[in-house]
């Protein structure tokens, strides 16, 4: 079976990959988050998925697309929903990308996050299979969440201190 993993980030990705592998399932990274702020994190975040994927053998697709104002736009009205936007287009990104590459589903490194909405984005991404006619493959990736931080400092990947958009890193840092 191969699977087109979105990679929001090179620590977030470790366990899934290291999970779906041990399945026997063959996993290529998908790198597509328009939404982080500012540019500069952007940049970290990408080349750290990039530093990972070669670290781990994984060959990985970059989309490196920065559309800050695309993502304002959408949530900026309503910021208290924006993950619902975030989810739904990187989910929809990664499901139209596995389709049109042939591969046999998709799944996601969000799940691996303690700090995210499973249920929200389980039922974007199921969403996003359906649009797409595509498999969402399923998995809660939580229970590695220690083990994927050991692995990520092991490998000296850099970490970030909020989840991405400008909206997280106020409430990271304006507290």
């Amino acid at each position: 079976m191969r699977v087109l993993l979105h990679t929001c980030c090179g620590p977030c990705a470790l366990y899934p990959l290291m999970t779906l592998r041990s399945e026997g399932i063959e996993v290529t990274g998908f790198f597509y988050n328009h939404n982080i702020h500012p540019y500069q994190e952007f940049v970290k975040r990408r080349d750290a998925a990039q530093q990972m994927a070669d670290q781990e053998g994984m060959t990985l697709i970059v989309r490196d697309e920065y559309r800050l104002e695309e993502f304002l736009v959408n949530v900026a009205a309503e910021p208290d929903t924006r993950c619902g936007y975030c989810y739904a287009s990187r989910l929809d990104a990664v499901a139209a990308a596995a389709k049109e590459d042939g591969f046999d589903a998709f799944t996601s490194s969000l799940f691996y996050s303690r700090y995210q909405n499973h249920e929200l984005m389980r039922t974007k991404a199921e969403e996003a299979a359906e649009k797409q006619g595509i498999p969402f493959l399923y998995r809660d990736f939580r229970p590695g969440w220690q083990e994927g931080i050991w692995r990520s400092k092991e490998l000296g990947l850099y970490r970030q201190q909020y989840c991405g958009c400008i909206y997280s890193e106020k409430e990271r840092y304006c507290r």
